[in-house]
């Protein structure tokens, strides 16, 4: 997979200047996921429902530490 030319977005609600966060794109039906803090991590792709569960479970504090 060349992700090399990937338009990736950050969060609005990501702090640190937009250092400390995940950055997501689009691929086809799915979302991929990365740290920001390093580009050549692994990149881990999930279905959009999943990724929209995701959010949604995350917005609702389900995975507050």
């Amino acid at each position: 997979m060349d992700i090399s030319k990937t338009r990736w977005r950050k969060s609005s609600r990501s702090s640190g200047g937009g250092q400390n966060c995940v950055e997501v794109a689009r691929m086809g039906g799915s979302v991929m996921i990365r740290d920001s803090k390093d580009e050549a991590s692994p990149v881990h792709l999930l279905p959009s429902a999943a990724f929209r569960m995701l959010v949604g479970r995350i917005k609702q504090g389900g995975l507050d530490l």
